[in-house]
C-alpha cells in the first residue's frame, strides 16, 4: 500500500474519555490453595476442566527520558517514502515548469513503473510526477544579470568566425584563371567537378571528425580531441585528394593540384576552428585580401599561385603546432563516440552543401558570411531558452515564449542575409541582379540551413540531415528538368524544418540536457 495512506500520530491531548463503570461489590481475595497446582486442588476433580491461565499483557511505558508519572507515548508509524523522495528531488522539482520534467528526472534516475507500484503506490512515473509537482513550490531564481556560460558568445567571436568562412572564398577568384586551360563538363566551368567532388568530400569529412573532436571536449577531455583531430585530419586531407584526383579529366592537372590544396585547407582549418584557433586562422588567411585586385585588374600568375600557397602552408603549420601535443607518448585519446552516432553530421553537411552549390556563387559568398550572425543568434536562443526556464512557472507560458524567440531569431537571420545578398551580388565579378524569385529562394535556402543548425544544437541532427538530403535531391531534379520547381523544394523544407523545430523545442525537457 502507499506510504502516502498515513494516519496523525496520537498525541496526549487526543486521548479518549474515560468510561464509567458501575460499582461493584469487592471480591474476598481467594484462599492459598486455589493458587495451587491443579492437581492439589478442585480442579483436579473428575469431570471438571482446569482454567486456563492467560499471561499479563506488556504495559504501556512513558518514552524513554520522561518523568515519573507521565503518560504513555504515541504509536510511532513508519514514515512516508514520498516525502523523503520529494526531498531529495526539492531543488530539481522547484523548477519544473511541468509534471513531465520530473517524470524525466524519474525515468533517467533509473525507476520503473514496477518500482514505482511498489515503493510509492502510484500507477507510474507520470502519476508520481504529478504527486510532486503538486506538493513542491514553485521557486524560479532570478536571471543572471550577466548571464556567462557556453550559450552566451560574443557576437564578436561569432563575427570572426564568419569570416574565417568567407574569406577562402576568394582563393577560388584567384584560382579562376589557373583553372581555364580546358573546356567544362556537365555544364559547369572548367575545373569544377574535381574540385566539387573534393569539396563535398571534406565537408561530410570533416563534419563527423568535428562532431567526435567536440563530443571529446564537451567531456572535458581535450587530450582526446586532440588525438582525434590528430589522426582524422590528416586522413580527411589524403581522402578529399584523392577523391579530386579521381574526379579529374583530361586537362584537369591544375584542377587537380588546387583540389588537393583545397582538401588540405579544410582539414587545417577544421583543426582550428574546433581548438578554439580562429585568431591564428584569420592571421593565416590575411594574404588572401590581395585578391581584392584581382576583382577588376588581371594579377600575374606567379603573384596567384603566391597569394595562393601562402595561407595554405600558415594554416597547415598553425593546424600542425595546436596538434604537437598529441604526439607526446602520454597523450592517448580513449576511443571516441560510436562512428555511428556521428555519421548524421556528416549527412547533414553533405545536404547543407549541396544547397549552398545550387544557390550560385555570389549566394555561397552571401550564405557563408551569414554564418557568424546565424551561429550568434544560436546561442542567443539556446540562452534565451534557459532562462525561460528559470523565470516561467507554466507550461503554456514556456511554449508561447520560446516560440516567439524562435520567430524573433529566424527573422534576424533572414534579415541579415538579405543585406548580404544585395551586397554581395553589388561586389561579385559576373554577378546577375538580384530579382525577386531569386532572393526568396536564396532565403528560403537560407531558413533550411539555420533551422538545420537549430536542430543539429539540439541534438535532432538525423531528421535536419534527412531534410536536407530530400531538398538536395529536389533541388538537383530541378535543376535538371525544371528550374522553375527549385523554390518549391525548398520552401517545403523549410516548412518541414520549422515544424519540427517548433514541436521539438517547446518541451521544457529539451533545453535541460
Amino acid at each position: 500500500m502507499s506510504g502516502s495512506l498515513w494516519l496523525k500520530p496520537g498525541t496526549t491531548q487526543d486521548a479518549l474519555p474515560a468510561i464509567p463503570r458501575q460499582p461493584t461489590a469487592r471480591r474476598a481475595p481467594a484462599p492459598d490453595r486455589a493458587r495451587t497446582c491443579p492437581g492439589d486442588g478442585p480442579a483436579a476433580r473428575p469431570g471438571h476442566r482446569p482454567a486456563v491461565t492467560r499471561p499479563p499483557a506488556a504495559p504501556r511505558t512513558a518514552p524513554p527520558g520522561a518523568p515519573p508519572g507521565a503518560p504513555p507515548g504515541p504509536v510511532l508509524l513508519a514514515p512516508d517514502p514520498l516525502d523523503a523522495l520529494a526531498e531529495r528531488l526539492d531543488e530539481l522539482a522547484a523548477v519544473a515548469v511541468h509534471p513531465d520534467e520530473i517524470a524525466a528526472i524519474l525515468e533517467s534516475d533509473g525507476m520503473t513503473d514496477d518500482h514505482i507500484r511498489l515503493a510509492y503506490g502510484r500507477p507510474d512515473s507520470f502519476a508520481l510526477a504529478e504527486d510532486l509537482y503538486a506538493r513542491t513550490e514553485r521557486r524560479h531564481p532570478a536571471p543572471e544579470p550577466q548571464p556567462v556560460g557556453p550559450w552566451h558568445g560574443g557576437l564578436g567571436g561569432c563575427l570572426l568566425r564568419g569570416l574565417v568562412f568567407a574569406l577562402p572564398g576568394l582563393g577560388y577568384v584567384l584560382g579562376a584563371p589557373l583553372l581555364a586551360d580546358g573546356p567544362g563538363r556537365h555544364g559547369l566551368p572548367p575545373g569544377a567537378v574535381p574540385l566539387l567532388a573534393g569539396a563535398v568530400t571534406g565537408w561530410v569529412w570533416n563534419q563527423v571528425l568535428a562532431h567526435r573532436a567536440y563530443t571529446w571536449l564537451g567531456l572535458g577531455d581535450r587530450r582526446a580531441a586532440v588525438r582525434a583531430l590528430l589522426t582524422g585530419a590528416p586522413a580527411g586531407a589524403l581522402a578529399g585528394a584523392v577523391v579530386t584526383v579521381a574526379a579529374a579529366g583530361p586537362g584537369e592537372a591544375a584542377a587537380a593540384l588546387f583540389g588537393a590544396g583545397q582538401a588540405l585547407y579544410l582539414a587545417a582549418a577544421t583543426v582550428l576552428l574546433v581548438l578554439g584557433r580562429e585568431r591564428a586562422l584569420l592571421a593565416a588567411l590575411l594574404p588572401l585580401a590581395g585578391a581584392v585586385p584581382a576583382f577588376r585588374y588581371d594579377l600575374p600568375a606567379p603573384l596567384r599561385i603566391a597569394l595562393l600557397v601562402l595561407p595554405l602552408a600558415a594554416a597547415t603549420a598553425f593546424a600542425a603546432l595546436v596538434l604537437r601535443p598529441g604526439l607526446r607518448r602520454g597523450a592517448r585519446g580513449r576511443g571516441g563516440p560510436p562512428f555511428a552516432a556521428s555519421l548524421p553530421y556528416g549527412l547533414f553537411g553533405l545536404g547543407s552543401g549541396l544547397l549552398v552549390l545550387y544557390a550560385g556563387a555570389d549566394a555561397v559568398i552571401a550564405l557563408t558570411l551569414s554564418m557568424g550572425p546565424a551561429e550568434w543568434l544560436l546561442h542567443r536562443f539556446r540562452a534565451a531558452g534557459l532562462a525561460r526556464l528559470r523565470t516561467l512557472t507554466t507550461a503554456h507560458e514556456f511554449r508561447r515564449a520560446v516560440t516567439g524567440t524562435l520567430a524573433r531569431c529566424l527573422g534576424g537571420y533572414l534579415a541579415v542575409l538579405s543585406v548580404l545578398t544585395v551586397a554581395a551580388a553589388l561586389l561579385w565579378p559576373g554577378a546577375g541582379a538580384v530579382s525577386v524569385p531569386r532572393a526568396g529562394s536564396l532565403l528560403l535556402t537560407g531558413a533550411v540551413l539555420w533551422l538545420g543548425l537549430l536542430l543539429q544544437a539540439y541534438g535532432a541532427v538525423a531528421a535536419a540531415a534527412v531534410v536536407c538530403l530530400l531538398a538536395a535531391a529536389a533541388q538537383g531534379l530541378a535543376q535538371a528538368f525544371a528550374p522553375a520547381a527549385g523554390p518549391l523544394a525548398a520552401g517545403a523544407a523549410a516548412v518541414a524544418l520549422g515544424v519540427l523545430a517548433r514541436v521539438l523545442l517547446v518541451r521544457p525537457t529539451t533545453h535541460r540536457h
